[in-house]
């Protein structure tokens, strides 16, 4: 024995994913059937179809930072189970929360393609989303994180310290909507806004960032998790209370006319929302 820590296999939790999987499982279980040929070789196809994306999208897309991978790193190493059920955390968190090469490196280029100088992330886990777009910003950016858990707050500034980019990220502690409403009394407005937090208050932080003004004129919303593992396109019995509050929150900006948006089928899904002018 080593003493090293072996890295968990995540497991799928974006649509793709699933089908993914569901598609390996079916094509293995009709390897032992009796079935026409052309039959198994469409399962077969689908199933390579389905699986082939994920990893296709890495290898052509740029890599990311030594900084960022020793932080995906070493989220997949913490035994997240374990420091929920000893009380170090507040919530129960594990490493499929991170964003990821592929969402990262679209965050980051949003930044470049906004030319944002404000940001502001709802929810910032152990900091990837948070260290991805700071990388992208210019050297007088600035980036304010919301972060309910304490522990995975400490966890990304010590992420932040080993990177150039890290001194660009400020970490706010606590409720996302106590944070919010600090930031609106201070008259603080941001050009470029993340959301990956709770889903339940998907609603509220987007009422409130047009609201009090967070959100400045023709400013950019991304929200993540809009898609949630199919849950908001499925069947009622089929969602759960975070699928209904995801399908929720995508209803509620499709009907407000202070905004326009598009869902990209990107991992778990990704809405990119615009404040229209006044």
């Amino acid at each position: 024995m080593t003493g090293v820590v072996e890295k968990p296999v995540a497991r799928p939790v974006t649509p793709l994913g699933i089908l993914a999987q569901e598609l390996e499982a079916v094509v293995q279980a009709l390897d032992k059937e009796t079935l026409p040929a052309q039959i198994k070789e469409k399962l077969q196809f689908a199933s390579r179809l389905a699986s082939g994306l994920d990893p296709y999208l890495e290898e052509c897309t740029t890599s990311e930072s030594a900084a960022l991978k020793a932080l995906a790193d070493k989220t997949a190493r913490e035994q997240w189970s374990n420091r929920f059920n000893q009380g170090e955390t507040v919530v129960a968190l594990e490493q499929e929360m991170l964003s990821g090469h592929i969402e990262g490196q679209t965050l980051k280029m949003f930044i470049h393609m906004t030319k944002a100088k404000r940001v502001l992330e709802v929810g910032m886990f152990t900091g990837y989303s948070a260290l991805a777009m700071a990388e992208a910003l210019p050297a007088d950016g600035k980036l304010i994180a919301c972060e309910v858990d304490p522990y995975t707050a400490d966890f990304g500034r010590a992420a932040f310290r080993e990177s150039p980019h890290g001194e660009k990220i400020q970490v706010e502690t606590g409720p996302a909507a106590d944070t919010l409403d600090k930031l609106a009394a201070a008259g603080e407005s941001f050009e470029f806004v993340f959301i990956d937090a709770d889903k339940p208050g998907y609603v509220d932080y987007f009422n409130t960032l047009l609201e009090k003004n967070l959100l400045a004129p023709s400013g950019f919303i991304c929200v993540d998790n809009t898609l949630l593992q199919g849950q908001p396109y499925l069947t009622e019995a089929e969602r759960t209370a975070n699928g209904k509050a995801i399908d929720e929150f995508n209803r509620t900006v499709a009907a407000d006319k202070r905004v326009e948006q598009v869902l990209l089928p990107l991992r778990d899904g990704l809405s990119i929302i615009r404040r229209l002018e006044d």
